[in-house]
């Protein structure tokens, strides 16, 4: 992969970000999410050895507030952004509960959401109903998968939440999604796949 289709997917989605409608709101994309593509392209050259399906790209941009869709999958081919979800972040990124991410970190214990390349692994059932696992491929994430950071579904990333509350809720450190959405976040965004988070 080139810089030129590095830049042309960038461009791209910045043309059809008003094509690609979130599911959640009718609200607009993130001004910082052309931003990210062209790092997790760069994190997808750099991964090419771990991750072995390269045409679909999981995006959190953790600028925005938790009532905003910050979860996003992009095609890799076309550069367009093929859906969008609620996310919830750790509760020690946000000791406040203000809806903001203040810190990331690594660390077991921590509670917070960590930035950087994550593989997508292996799908299971545990005490939030189907989840995957997550392998953190750089040093600020290489805990995710002793730390147990996967996605999941969770009663309290809810659309309706967050327009009473202006919020949605945190997790400990998992990239939480609705109840409602998970079993098209899983199916959608498969084993092998790359997840980027940044802020």
């Amino acid at each position: 992969m080139t810089i030129n289709r590095r830049q042309l997917l960038g461009a791209s989605v910045a043309a059809t970000a008003c094509l690609a409608a979130p599911r959640a709101f009718a609200a607009p994309l993130s001004a910082a999410q052309p931003r990210l593509l062209p790092q997790a392209l760069n994190a997808l050259d750099k991964s090419q050895s771990r991750i072995v399906r390269r045409d679909t790209v999981g995006l959190v941009d953790f600028s925005g507030h938790s009532r905003e869709i910050r979860f996003q999958l992009v095609d890799v081919a076309s550069g367009r952004i093929s859906a969008s979800w609620l996310v919830a972040h750790g509760r020690g990124s946000d000791p406040r509960n203000r809806g903001w991410v203040e810190q990331f970190s690594n660390r077991p214990g921590s509670n917070a959401s960590s930035r950087g390349s994550f593989l997508i692994g292996d799908t299971y059932v545990g005490k939030h109903g189907r989840s995957r696992r997550l392998i953190g491929l750089e040093d600020e994430n290489n805990l995710a998968f002793q730390r147990a950071i996967v996605i999941h579904g969770a009663n309290y990333v809810d659309r309706n939440m967050a327009r009473r509350h202006g919020r949605i809720g945190r997790s400990l450190g998992c990239f939480s999604v609705e109840k409602s959405e998970i079993g098209e976040v899983l199916s959608r965004l498969g084993k092998g796949c790359l997840l980027f988070a940044s802020k």
